[in-house]
């Protein structure tokens, strides 16, 4: 079914890239390659120092938001998911009428709600973006789902870019909420095979646990697996907590009780900071090492 859009092509590309954490980093290199045209990027890091942005790989950063947004029609935003509807708002005030604002986050079908409706106040048009795996696999491959009235417009630009795109509804919120409920079991199996295994390694029974879950669950390598997660957790931890509110805001947005994915955000944010203080080491350590660590870090 072809989804209707009043949406004109988009004319001569200005980009602007706003926030220059792992993802914006990957997808700033990935467009870089790609359109060949400068880019101007946006962190709220780079407010941080009374010194001009260092040069970046990718891009050139922005003195300010309000900078990096002039004359750009093509903004991509990817901000930490409790920073969504505060950088929609700020963005609003000085993006271009007609811009498209492609919002990468991982918030709420109602935090996604109030940003469009601020920024399409101002003119732009907003396509909310649910991302479907992890990025460092496949850089600006990675798989999207696109929401919103001008998603089926927009969506030859981004696919001429190698992006792997596919257009979820013209109602805001639905792609977003596959991306939320799905995060429920994903973050959580994260959550939980953290506390298990911890717990078993402090027990001393962490190869019966694997076992048993080898024998339940045989197509997973429980072992390997525990290393991934121990490591995703120490990587992503405070950014995963953060999804994990607004996977529990989406639940409550329906008025399902949301205890597993509020005890989920709780058990990632405890975990980034056992990471933030040098407890949990990031690298290819495997996760009884992980484990014993933060075993060794409690109060007795």
């Amino acid at each position: 079914m072809t989804i209707p859009s009043a949406t004109p092509a988009i004319p001569t590309l200005q980009l602007c890239l706003i926030g220059h954490g792992e993802v914006g980093q990957i997808f700033a290199t990935g467009l870089a390659a790609q359109v060949a045209l400068p880019i101007q990027v946006w962190d709220i890091r780079f407010a941080a120092s009374t010194d001009a942005p260092a040069p970046l790989p990718a891009g050139n950063a922005a003195s300010s938001l309000a900078q990096a947004l002039h004359g750009a029609n093509v903004v991509l935003c990817s901000v930490t998911a409790d920073q969504t509807l505060a950088v929609a708002r700020e963005a609003a005030a000085h993006i271009e009428a007609g811009a498209i604002y492609l919002d990468l986050n991982s918030a709420s079908p109602a935090t996604k709600q109030q940003c469009a409706a601020v920024l399409e106040e101002k003119g732009a048009r907003y396509v909310e973006a649910a991302v479907m795996a992890s990025v460092p696999p496949f850089g600006l491959n990675v798989p999207m789902l696109l929401g919103g009235r001008h998603a089926q417009a927009v969506l030859p630009q981004f696919e001429a870019w190698g992006m792997d795109v596919k257009v979820a509804s013209i109602e805001l919120g639905i792609a977003s909420a596959i991306k939320m409920c799905r995060s429920v079991v994903i973050k959580g199996m994260e959550a939980l095979l953290v506390e298990s295994y911890t717990a078993a390694r402090s027990y001393g029974v962490e190869n019966e646990v694997i076992a048993s879950l080898r024998a339940s669950y045989p197509g997973l390598d429980w072992e390997r697996q525990g290393d991934y997660f121990f490591q995703r957790v120490v990587a992503h931890g405070k950014r995963r907590s953060e999804e994990m509110r607004e996977a529990a805001a989406t639940m409550a947005e329906v008025g399902i009780d949301n205890f597993m994915a509020a005890a989920s955000a709780k058990r990632q944010a405890w975990l980034s900071q056992l990471a933030a203080a040098g407890v949990m080491k990031s690298g290819k350590q495997v996760w009884r090492e992980q484990a014993d660590a933060i075993l060794a870090s409690l109060p007795d």
